[in-house]
């Protein structure tokens, strides 16, 4: 590790402040896998000895990544590479299988749990009749502890009547009562974070963040689910494979 370590010394004659060539050389370390998500990174103090470099350096390069998202300080027990799923394209999932396959924890947070008369969106997308009743959830999306999105789900009453019945999965409940999607079509695009969302998933007003939409299907080709997704950046990876 030592030897490995060598390699992220900063050039003292490099113009750049150290912090910042410490800060981008953990960032490409990170992601090439010296640290996995559930191990710690050297200390602070490792750092400053295997590097030659000062403690202060250290802590503003950890710093620096800890605001970006890349990092995740644990009071007690050190710092971490922070989660990102990766989520294929092609393929029909939701966001708990996606994560338990890379060998996350996930989790979720209702924020709400109502009815109410179908919006013009909701409508359109679900081609409902107007006055249509939907059931809609609104959950923050975590891995780890750390909350990546924020997910708006709108399904027609009739599938869920009562949606405090739904406990932790919204689509094991659906999938018990054999009203799973089996197709999605999904969209995304770049937005910039509302103050109420950058609230609730920790980053500024106006940062970046990716907003997806999607409507689920059933296998007679109804549409059941609108879902909108509000996820952080930095934290999700869409990966697709392509073949000529």
């Amino acid at each position: 590790m030592l030897l490995q370590l060598s390699e992220l010394k900063p050039d003292p004659q490099s113009v750049t402040p150290l912090y910042i060539q410490l800060a981008n050389k953990l960032a490409e370390a990170a992601h090439g896998g010296l640290w996995r998500v559930e191990e710690p990174l050297p200390s602070e103090r490792v750092l400053s000895e295997a590097l030659g470099i000062s403690r202060v350096t250290a802590r503003k390069a950890i710093g620096i990544l800890c605001e970006r998202g890349l990092l995740l300080r644990k009071r007690g027990s050190g710092t971490y590479v922070a989660p990102k799923p990766d989520q294929p394209l092609t393929r029909m999932s939701n966001f708990s299988e996606e994560l338990r396959q890379r060998g996350f924890a996930p989790g979720s947070k209702w924020l709400s749990r109502e009815t109410g008369v179908a919006a013009t969106e909701e409508i359109l997308a679900l081609a409902l009749s107007p006055h249509t009743i939907v059931s809609r959830f609104r959950r923050l999306r975590t891995a780890g502890n750390m909350v990546v999105a924020i997910e708006d789900s709108s399904i027609p009453v009739q599938y869920i009547p009562d949606p405090q019945a739904v406990g932790n999965t919204l689509y094991g409940y659906l999938g018990a009562r054999n009203f799973l999607p089996v197709r999605a079509v999904q969209h995304i695009r770049a937005i910039n974070a509302a103050a109420e969302h950058a609230l609730l998933v920790n980053i500024k007003a106006g940062e970046a963040m990716l907003y997806i939409t999607r409507v689920g299907y059933l296998e007679n080709g109804v549409p059941i689910e609108l879902t909108r997704s509000f996820c952080r950046s930095d934290y999700y990876d869409f990966v697709t494979e392509l073949h000529r």
